[in-house]
């Protein structure tokens, strides 16, 4: 793997262990950025070639993430591809969500005209969610694949179950928190929709998201946004637009979706799996470490698999002291979150677990 503090430098700096609120950006892509920029500033736009730039990251994300090119959209953010969805659903229907869930996901539902009902976090994820939706029965069921505070991470494998059980049920997932850590076919998921921001694990930047949407369960959506982007060309009709289309109206940030490109890029030159691997090593290592500490609260000791996220038990006072020795984390849901990607050395998480 190539030398991780020349290629992200703020880890010469700090013990960042904070991809959850935000991933670093890397050398290499600011170098494209600039590039991009400097071209513009001296030369204009040339349009037919940036057009191509936005077309580039849609054949990425589809090639990285097993999804088709007609299933792939570009966003510039989750929330922003979730109201889209939300407002192209009949209203009345039951949506089962997650207890505690990240905003951007429960606040699109429940601030519309939808049935609402929930499942508690815990250890016992999966059993709850199985009883939430065999008691009332939702047609949708919206959720994050590893949640923003503790950094449950839901199992796949439980998914298909419910979808073979449920088949008519819609899976809507926020993947934000777990792409780019792990391998992942959309198209031998359980997920109809998958949507994410992309700035996190991804390390792309800000202003880029995709949402992928399974061709089986375009005809249950009807999409309300619309805009010239989402024309072929100046002589389409509103009517002629292409499902995937209507989640992109407007011109697109060429650097934005060019940084998503040129990231994705950058996961398929290292290689998923290696990234994959290194990530289940450092939390492992950190969750063994915590455990011994006392530390570790037991509904993340008590899941067979965990994310990347973990938040353990810790004031206000010990995270000013880890401030104070440069580890860079956040304070959450009561207790102090850290985060692990493959950038992430074994000998930083030995310094968070020595100053625990």
């Amino acid at each position: 793997m190539e030398d991780l503090k020349n290629e992200f430098p703020a880890l010469n700096k700090q013990v960042y262990l904070n991809t959850a609120s935000s991933g670093l950006m890397s050398k290499s892509l600011l170098k494209w950025r600039r590039a991009l920029d400097e071209d513009f500033f001296n030369n204009g736009v040339d349009y037919v070639k940036r057009q191509q730039i936005p077309e580039d990251a849609r054949a990425s994300v589809a090639r990285l993430f097993d999804a088709s090119i007609s299933e792939t959209a570009l966003i510039p953010n989750f929330s922003f591809g979730c109201n889209i969805v939300m407002d192209g659903l009949s209203r009345g229907q039951k949506v089962l969500l997650l207890e505690e869930d990240y905003p951007s996901l429960r606040w699109p539902v429940e601030t519309r005209d939808f049935d609402v009902c929930y499942a508690k976090i815990d250890e016992n994820l999966e059993d709850n969610i199985l009883q939430a939706v065999e008691q009332h029965k939702p047609d949708i069921f919206m959720f994050s694949i590893v949640q923003w505070l503790s950094g449950i991470k839901i199992d796949f494998e439980f998914l298909k179950q419910l979808k073979s059980k449920f088949p008519n049920i819609l899976l809507i997932a926020d993947g934000t928190q777990y792409m780019g850590t792990a391998p992942f076919s959309f198209k031998d998921s359980a997920i109809d929709i998958l949507g994410a921001s992309c700035y996190k694990w991804l390390c792309a930047g800000f202003g880029n998201g995709f949402m992928l949407v399974k061709e089986g369960v375009q005809e249950r959506i009807f999409p309300k946004t619309i805009g010239f982007n989402s024309a072929d060309t100046f002589d389409s009709k509103p009517a002629d637009t292409r499902f995937i289309k209507y989640f992109e109206p407007g011109h697109q940030d060429f650097i934005a979706f060019g940084s998503l490109d040129q990231a994705v890029k950058k996961v398929e030159q290292i290689g998923i799996e290696n990234i994959s691997e290194a990530i289940k090593k450092r939390t492992l290592y950190a969750m063994e470490g915590l455990v011994e500490k006392g530390l570790l609260p037991e509904k993340s000791i008590n899941r067979k698999e965990h994310s990347s996220i973990i938040n353990f038990t810790g004031d206000q006072l010990l995270f000013e002291k880890l401030q104070s020795n440069n580890i860079v984390c956040s304070p959450r849901g009561g207790g102090i979150r850290v985060s692990f990607h493959y950038y992430n050395s074994i000998d930083e998480v030995s310094t968070l677990l020595k100053l625990l």
